[in-house]
């Protein structure tokens, strides 16, 4: 489906943008999964200060979604009305190290390259971002972390390091937010969603670069033996109930068993849904709501999503 054209109208109400609109840009290349429509106007801010000066003439009635890696997110097949923003990497990816065993990084840096820059700094503390496929905008919004009933030096989860986070309000405000200002809860944050974050100030500890390497590489090891690495996934479909595993409740519902069109759900990782050739984003939520009510109807447990869900649905050709 196609949106009407809102560029020109912002651009005339902008007539100082230094960053790029496009309007019905697909989305599905951005993503992941490789599945859903286009974004009505996508934005690429030239930095923070174009980021802060769109947003503060940007119309109040209309939506706004931040784009990053969207490696745990399903966008639908309908697209994304309003506008997305998509961050280029030169402006919000940078990373420098700081005293005091510090790093700081852009929203867009991937978590695998601040893992990898704290390893060449002697910076520990950080080592199981190695191993999550996402931005840190991303990590901050979701309190991204790792857990391993197996080998605890993998663990981690973003609020343990973070020491504060720059972002843009909705009203084009830049602000600097502390760990109380953050409502980290488990896989989320408080911060409004609308509230886009532009750079985080993480802090480890010392340790060896040699051994950070090593447990790096062992991060590496457990996600290639336990989870899937080599298909279209957005990695943990739902969120850990309390005292359970999300992966347990899927096999046991017969999760494994199901598939709607080119979507079905790992029997290497339970929780990790993946997406074949031909999949739609309908295909992919129709398989994970029909999971969610035999985990209901068989346990009386209601999983959560983890992947987050965005735009609008098309009905599924399953």
């Amino acid at each position: 489906m196609a949106f009407p054209d809102i560029t020109p109208e912002l651009k005339a109400l902008m007539p100082d943008l230094r960053g790029r609109l496009l309007a019905n840009e697909p989305l599905a290349p951005f993503t992941w999964l490789r599945v859903g429509g286009p974004a009505q106007v996508l934005f690429t801010p030239a930095d923070v200060e174009d980021l802060a000066y769109f947003l503060a003439r940007l119309p109040a009635e209309i939506p706004l979604m931040p784009l990053g890696l969207a490696s745990n997110m399903i966008i639908r097949d309908g697209g994304v009305p309003g506008v997305v923003i998509r961050f280029s990497p030169r402006s919000f990816g940078r990373i420098a190290v700081e005293p005091g065993h510090r790093i700081r990084t852009g929203a867009f840096a991937t978590d695998r390259k601040v893992a990898q820059e704290a390893a060449e700094a002697g910076i520990g503390g950080l080592e199981f971002l190695y191993g999550i496929p996402g931005s840190i905008g991303g990590a901050l919004r979701m309190n991204a972390g790792t857990r391993s009933n197996t080998n605890p030096e993998i663990e981690g989860e973003t609020a343990e390091r973070f020491v504060e986070a720059k972002a843009v309000t909705r009203a084009g405000e830049i602000i600097t937010l502390d760990r109380a200002a953050m409502g980290f809860v488990y896989r989320g944050c408080g911060v409004a969603p609308d509230t886009i974050f532009v750079e985080a100030l993480l802090e480890g500890f010392p340790r060896a670069p040699e051994s950070i390497h090593a447990v790096n590489a062992r991060v590496q090891e457990h996600r290639e033996r336990d989870q899937e690495t080599k298909v279209r996934t957005a990695g943990s479909t739902f969120k850990n109930p309390p005292g359970h595993s999300a992966w347990r409740l899927v096999r046991d519902a017969g999760g494994l068993d199901l598939r709607f069109g080119q979507a079905e759900m790992s029997r290497k990782h339970a929780n990790f849904l993946i997406a074949h050739d031909g999949a739609t984003a309908a295909d992919i939520e129709a398989l994970g709501e029909e999971i969610r009510r035999r985990v209901k109807a068989g346990q009386g447990i209601d999983l959560e999503w983890e992947v987050k869900r965005v735009g609008i649905s098309l009905p599924s050709q399953a």
